[in-house]
């Protein structure tokens, strides 16, 4: 968390009947080898606390559970289950099937709420749609929009999220990726094809490698990629795999971050370069006189 992100907690609502998907387990469902659930915890990943509403599962990052009553009460239900295992007075609201989600955007829709002062930001879709479970809230304004929902219906089961946005002052951000969810197999088949586009596929790869190993550690994957290039040309085409091994390693016995991964990798690229520039001076003596510029012999001349 940056000094620029105000404390929030997050709820994930994972508990919907998932109909549009033939019943078929929605957050278990993966995308690019992740789980769609695990995908949303990693971009809440800066929340002090994380309740998921659904029934317990395994996941890649500890949260806190939560359920309405009765289950299958619908959204309002579900996130007045969640809030009650909250304290912060931010807090992120996300439904479980957004593929595209990030760290960035949840810290801009956190940031966006501190700037305004005002109860609300939230995504819209690329039609203009208000996508609710894909934003941030004050936790005062939804306890007393949801109390007074309770008051005015005896209960929540079964009221529509608009009903709550409504109430809210809400400032909304037009993003169509962000905001993208899967209801259909068609979204899923959408979402697995994006990610493996040319633009997109090294960056889902290096997240979800970290995601898998526990890593929460942002590198500069261009550097790590110009040493293997380096190493690959300048030494030989296996040395890139494990030159950037060891960069790893060697950062790691640093314990350290993000600068020791680049000091590492500026050793190592550095030293692949004087690699390449001595086989090359050797390649150019090899083929012209045997005395080199300054009228030197050669070791093994003679």
């Amino acid at each position: 968390m940056t000094a620029f992100d105000p404390p929030s907690d997050a709820v994930v609502l994972a508990g919907g009947a998932a109909r549009r998907l033939g019943g078929a387990d929605k957050p278990g469902v993966r995308v690019g080898g992740r789980a769609l659930l695990d995908r949303v915890l990693a971009a809440c990943s800066g929340a002090a606390t994380t309740v998921v509403v659904a029934e317990p599962r395994p996941t890649s990052r500890p949260v806190r559970w939560a359920r309405e009553d009765p289950p299958g009460g619908g959204p309002l239900a579900a996130l007045d289950a969640g809030l009650r295992h909250t304290t912060a007075e931010y807090v992120v609201v996300l439904s479980a099937d957004l593929p595209f989600l990030d760290r960035e955007t949840v810290r801009r829709l956190l940031t966006g709420l501190h700037g305004t002062g005002g109860e609300g930001v939230l995504l819209t879709d690329s039609g203009g749609r208000d996508q609710p479970l894909v934003a941030a809230y004050r936790r005062s304004a939804l306890r007393r929009e949801l109390a007074a929902l309770r008051a005015e219906h005896g209960e929540l089961t079964g009221l529509p999220l608009r009903r709550l946005i409504g109430a809210l002052e809400v400032t909304r951000i037009t993003d169509p990726v962000a905001s993208f969810d899967c209801d259909t197999w068609d979204d899923i088949a959408v979402a697995r094809a994006r990610i493996r586009e040319h633009g997109h596929v090294l960056d889902e790869w290096i997240t979800a490698v970290k995601d898998e190993l526990g890593l929460d550690l942002d590198v500069d994957t261009g550097l790590l990629l110009d040493l293997a290039r380096d190493a690959a040309h300048g030494v030989a085409r296996p040395a890139a795999p494990l030159t950037t091994f060891l960069v790893g390693y060697a950062a790691g016995r640093a314990e350290g971050g993000p600068e020791a991964v680049a000091e590492a990798a500026r050793k190592a690229a550095a030293l692949a370069l004087r690699w390449a520039a001595e086989a090359e001076a050797e390649a150019g003596s090899e083929s012209g006189p045997e005395a080199g510029p300054a009228g030197d012999a050669r070791p093994d001349a003679g």
